[in-house]
């Protein structure tokens, strides 16, 4: 019992002279500082001005205007996922491109099961089903990546290859961009883009001040929780998903050809940027580049190459995924799905 108890107070002694030890460190990095926030109506839609405190705690502040159609109408395609709804709405469409293109001596059958929807072929040549049952794969993957993408999800898989389905965060980011150019002569009078790292870190503050909104969990949330780009504006909150996803959309509205990439870990998000790094600041290789990785989360200040200690962690364990954010896609924004499919 003697052991015990000296044992206990020991693992206290020694827990107590860590967090003693580490939290001049903690208190070292700051916590980002929203100063003001406010938002007015104007003729051609919002007027937004922030202020907050940067790494250097200077006072920083900022003033755009997003119109109507950017805030409301740009994702009016994005809700929940409900998977009943998405696999519905799939074996639809599988229905209506099969009856246009019939496979000859092959009859196809549907039918509901739950969730999940089962196609049949039959026919009294084995060739011919077999070549039904091909064809079927190929169109149902098409068909299913063609609703993820206009729905703005994909198919995702963590580093434990826990599969579900998660927000297109690349796609939100590439359908953000044009609204969000109006920003880049405002920032520029700020910072010049010449100086990369001084752009980067003036956004990283700027979104690290904006009040955080805890993250629900990636592959189970359906979505829920998630604030496209401007949302998060307007809302003037957003976790970690949506402030990674804000970040990318402003630096690639700043820097139309920089390479990134997105980077998720359990329960958090970050991003990288193909720049040169400096001694003892984080990077990774990822298919042959490197790039320098960035926290736009907050609360924590943390400038350009420099990551939480959970984040840093991760990475030098290999517990991620990353996901190339690159060129911005030339295309229109997703259509609504059409009333047919509803």
């Amino acid at each position: 019992m003697t052991f015990n108890l000296s044992y206990a107070f020991f693992n206290k002694y020694q827990r107590l002279l860590i967090i003693a030890a580490l939290l001049p460190l903690l208190m070292v990095k700051g916590q980002a500082q929203q100063l003001s926030f406010n938002k007015t109506q104007v003729e051609q839609g919002y007027r937004f001005h922030y202020q907050w405190l940067d790494h250097s705690k200077i006072k920083q502040e900022i003033s755009f205007t997003l119109t109507s159609a950017g805030l409301f109408e740009r994702f009016r395609n994005f809700k929940n996922y409900q998977n009943s709804y998405a696999q519905k709405t799939i074996l639809r469409r599988i229905k209506k491109h099969m009856q246009k293109n019939p496979i000859a001596g092959v009859q196809i059958h549907y039918r509901q099961q739950q969730n999940n929807f089962i196609i049949e072929a039959r026919g009294l040549d084995k060739n011919n089903v077999s070549k039904a049952y091909q064809e079927l794969a190929r169109v149902e993957a098409k068909i299913t990546r063609e609703y993820l993408k206009e729905t703005y999800y994909q198919a995702f898989s963590n580093h434990e290859q826990l599969s579900g389905i998660k927000v297109d965060h690349v796609s939100m980011a590439n359908d953000s961009v044009a609204d969000l150019k109006a920003l880049k002569p405002i920032i520029l009078e700020q910072v010049s883009i010449e100086n990369i790292r001084k752009a980067t870190n003036y956004v990283l503050g700027f979104v690290q001040s904006i009040p955080y909104d805890t993250l629900e969990s990636r592959l189970t949330s359906s979505g829920a929780g998630f604030n496209p780009p401007l949302q998060l504006l307007w809302q003037n909150q957003g976790d970690c998903d949506s402030k990674m996803t804000l970040t990318a959309a402003l630096l690639r509205a700043l820097m139309p050809r920089i390479e990134m990439v997105l980077i998720y870990i359990d329960g958090h998000a970050f991003i990288g940027i193909n720049i040169p790094a400096k001694a003892g600041e984080v990077t990774i290789e990822y298919e042959q580049i490197t790039y320098l990785l960035a926290e736009p989360t907050g609360p924590a200040l943390l400038p350009l190459g420099q990551l939480a200690p959970e984040s840093e962690l991760a990475i030098n364990q290999g517990h991620y995924i990353a996901e190339n954010y690159h060129e911005v896609i030339a295309k229109q924004p997703a259509v609504p799905v059409s009333e047919q499919d509803k």
